[in-house]
């Protein structure tokens, strides 16, 4: 039987930082709860009367606080530390998905819809970048593309794998409106698991006690224009984002009421695409720390994303075959992790201003989850599903052009405390 010292020498070999490996276990059953009805969500509402462009609407204000929420996350992990942070997450999830069942679904009142759903967009990102800041601070420079890949493995493998195949098996026990209910359980689990970390870094740092919250707010934006190639990041950030958040607000809908394919069947290949993108993720992590992370972001996220989008539409409606389908949008996702190693960019690219770096990287994820949303919601009707697959293809390529801008030119290398933040103890 393994001893401590073995299991700790496995984490290490692996690129875990083992003080953080329970907060690793807490974001996927977090995100397990956030993500159990974005596979079904769209067409459950549909059916309860609401229209489309309704729901588009509703996605797109998600989108919006979850970016806002993204980059408070990053910029506040510095001054309240990202423990508190995952608790306040927490809190803000629950009662707003209580309200958006209870008022808005139950009720089927759009108001309450809206805001409820829009409100409950802050608490994922709290939890979920709170925590990603924590490994950002925690692991060392030289595995950090690799404990960044663990992060996105821990959260796709929670958010888009495993919550479609329990909300298919869930809706078909107990029905949708419980298996909403149901998700409060996880989210309970998940917060149980993370709020018993205990790595060092995890509590308000000691060496700025005097630092202001508003001040950490204000460096999380004025990095943009005061270090371009953040601003640059966040871009691309912003179009990784696009097709992953819009792909839900019409996709369901497509595919089970255009193309004829079961809800089950959607919801099946949906999870093996992203169960496909966890390996990819790790991979993505290990090519960034061998071959630099800018390579891997251009060729395989968006040069890769920009053709697997547009297939992600022809494919299935030429041949309405379930394995084609499958296929395709596996290769979607595998080419979707280019993107995950880019929070091991932001040392490099601002070694002296990592948090606020993060800050901004975080905003343009967040606000990549409204820019989906918002992009069907502009295209869907005038153009329609082609056109729209298009479009978002179209985004891929110009993430790609501004790859060019990310190449690393700083004059000089910092040392790893800059580059990492202060560490008070080895962790793995």
């Amino acid at each position: 039987m393994p001893d401590a010292s073995e299991h700790s020498n496995i984490l290490d070999r692996i690129g875990i930082p083992r003080s953080l490996a329970a907060g690793y276990l807490a974001l996927a059953f977090f995100m397990i709860g956030d993500g159990v009805e974005q596979g079904y969500l769209s067409a459950f509402l549909n059916d309860q009367g609401f229209p489309s462009h309704q729901v588009a609407l509703m996605f797109t204000l998600y989108g919006v606080t979850a970016g806002v929420s993204a980059w408070m996350a990053a910029a506040l992990s510095d001054v309240f530390g990202p423990r508190r942070l995952m608790a306040v997450g927490v809190a803000v999830w629950v009662v707003f998905h209580v309200l958006f069942v209870t008022f808005g679904v139950t009720q089927h009142s759009a108001l309450m819809l809206l805001v409820c759903y829009g409100l409950r967009g802050f608490g994922y990102p709290l939890f979920a970048y709170g925590f990603l800041m924590w490994i950002v601070r925690t692991a060392h420079p030289e595995k950090l593309g690799v404990a960044v890949g663990w992060f996105w493995f821990a959260y796709i493998a929670g958010f888009s794998t495993l919550s479609p195949l329990i909300a298919k098996e869930s809706i078909a026990v107990i029905g949708p409106l419980p298996t909403l209910w149901a998700a409060l359980l996880v989210i309970a689990i998940g917060a149980a698991i993370g709020m018993r970390v205990r790595a060092p870094g995890g509590n308000r740092p000691i060496e700025r006690p005097e630092e202001n919250p508003l001040r950490g707010l204000v460096k999380g934006v004025s990095v943009l224009w005061q270090e371009p190639r953040v601003a640059v990041a966040g871009m691309v950030r912003v179009i990784n984002g696009v097709s992953q958040f819009g792909f839900p607000v019409f996709l369901p809908v497509y595919f089970t009421k255009t193309l004829g394919f079961a809800l089950g069947d959607w919801l099946t290949i949906y999870s093996v695409m992203y169960l496909v993108n966890l390996g990819f993720n790790l991979l993505a992590g290990y090519w960034s720390d061998k071959y630099g992370v800018t390579p891997v972001l251009r060729w395989m996220g968006c040069v890769g994303c920009a053709v697997t989008t547009v297939a992600f539409y022809y494919v299935p409606t030429a041949t309405h075959s379930f394995w084609l389908s499958l296929l395709i949008g596996s290769l979607f996702c595998a080419c979707l992790a280019g993107f995950s190693p880019m929070s091991a960019l932001m040392p490099q690219i601002a070694p002296r201003r990592t948090g606020a770096a993060m800050a901004g990287l975080n905003l343009g994820a967040g606000l990549g989850t409204a820019a989906g949303p918002a992009l069907v919601g502009l295209c869907l009707t005038p153009i329609g599903v082609e056109g729209t697959m298009w479009v978002f293809g179209a985004c891929y390529i110009i993430g790609a052009l501004l790859t060019v801008f990310l190449n690393r030119t700083t004059p000089q290398d910092p040392s790893p405390a800059e580059v990492a933040g202060p560490r008070p103890a080895e962790v793995g």
